[in-house]
């Protein structure tokens, strides 16, 4: 029997189906929050006439990545206290992966 490449039963199938949707509707809750979170900014400081821009998108990009980051490694997302560093090396690991995979190995080829 072949394991490497299992054929699912329909009740897998259906917990696949299941779960790539809600992740597919979690993203898009996450997505339209930055963005409303950078346009309220924007629109907040331009109300009160503060004369610096207002962060940018990514600000806010990066500040969710950070909270997620804390959230997985264990850690209070407030005080950053109590998270696992074993855990923290895996991520930042895995994002390295990505990198190497997506990015810098492809480049160059």
């Amino acid at each position: 029997m072949n394991t490497s490449c299992p054929v699912l039963t329909v009740a897998e199938n259906h917990y696949v189906q299941i779960q790539e949707k809600l992740e597919r509707e979690m993203m898009a809750t996450i997505y339209e929050a930055i963005a409303k979170a950078s346009e309220q900014a924007s629109q907040e400081m331009q109300a009160v006439e503060i004369d610096v821009p207002a962060p940018a998108r990514e600000y806010f990009v990066s500040v969710a990545h950070q909270k997620l980051f804390l959230l997985l490694c264990g850690a209070d997302t407030e005080t950053f206290e109590g998270g696992d560093p074993e855990i923290a090396t895996n991520i930042i690991q895995n994002g390295m992966n990505i990198r190497d995979h997506y990015w810098i190995r492809r480049s160059e080829t």
